[in-house]
């Protein structure tokens, strides 16, 4: 239904929290209570199935619900989905910024979207370890749309998969078939092929790092107000945007406190 969300709680399961900002980006083994070398990925839609769920990002509390159009619940025409699909929380691709490899586009005001291609179906609300391990530059309606390659670190397949090239190498097509998904997921909605930066190319582990950097700076510039304050160079679409987001963040604002930085 419209009304229908997932909500996620903390580990003692009274209090609320938010997907997108109180999941710590880089993963904390819950043994020992220190950062591991992967990062954190939240599901939104699980391999195999189709219907459109996504952080609500403009909703305080960020819960999950499944994405609507003029009152429609939305799901992918072209059909299931191969691979889990999901986010890198505290992240965000910045609509006031242009990267220079994203063919003069802005950033589409979300957070950065993630292709887990591991062999485990993910359910939709649930966090995963994973391994970064490159990314793909879209443009979707001339928005810059930066999609994530990982693994789930205890996949069978993740010793095997280090960098962008040991998935072509040891699981050939998957790349392609993924290009292709999101080339023409939109077709079937009446809408032209998306097109992609970069020459189509995946680009390397190093390379995605460097852009989830970016939009983890991004994301605490969003939090802390800091973006509203840079916002006088910016058009009233943009600024309505921003202004929208950075007054429905966190459930508890305490857990901006949390000064711990990605350790690539």
């Amino acid at each position: 239904t419209l009304e229908y969300r997932i909500k996620a709680s903390d580990k003692t399961g009274s209090k609320p929290i938010s997907l997108w900002h109180d999941v710590t980006l880089v993963h904390v083994d819950p043994a020992t209570d220190r950062p591991t070398p992967y990062l954190n990925f939240v599901c939104e839609i699980p391999k195999f199935s189709r219907k459109k769920y996504e952080i609500a990002t403009d909703e305080v509390g960020n819960f999950i619900k499944q994405d609507e159009k003029k009152g429609v619940l939305r799901e992918f025409k072209k059909g299931d989905i191969f691979f889990n699909y999901g986010c890198l929380p505290r992240t965000w691709e910045d609509p006031t910024f242009v990267h220079p490899d994203a063919e003069g586009c802005r950033g589409d005001n979300d957070p950065v979207d993630v292709c887990e291609i591991g062999s485990k179906i993910v359910k939709t609300g649930e966090i995963r370890p994973v391994k970064i391990l490159g990314i793909l530059c879209m443009i979707d309606e001339g928005e810059a749309d930066w999609k994530v390659v990982a693994i789930d670190a205890e996949d069978k397949w993740a010793p095997f998969l280090n960098d962008i090239d040991d998935v072509a190498k040891q699981l050939p097509g998957t790349l392609d078939a993924i290009r292709e998904w999101f080339r023409t997921y939109k077709i079937p909605d009446g809408k032209p092929p998306n097109v992609f930066g970069l020459d189509e190319k995946f680009m390397d582990k190093h390379y995605a790092l460097e852009i989830i950097k970016e939009c983890n700076h991004a994301w605490k510039d969003l939090i802390t107000g800091e973006k509203e304050r840079q916002l006088e160079q910016c058009n009233d679409e943009v600024k309505g945007l921003v202004r929208r987001l950075s007054k429905s963040n966190l459930v508890d604002l305490s857990a901006v406190e949390d000064d711990e930085q990605p350790s690539f």
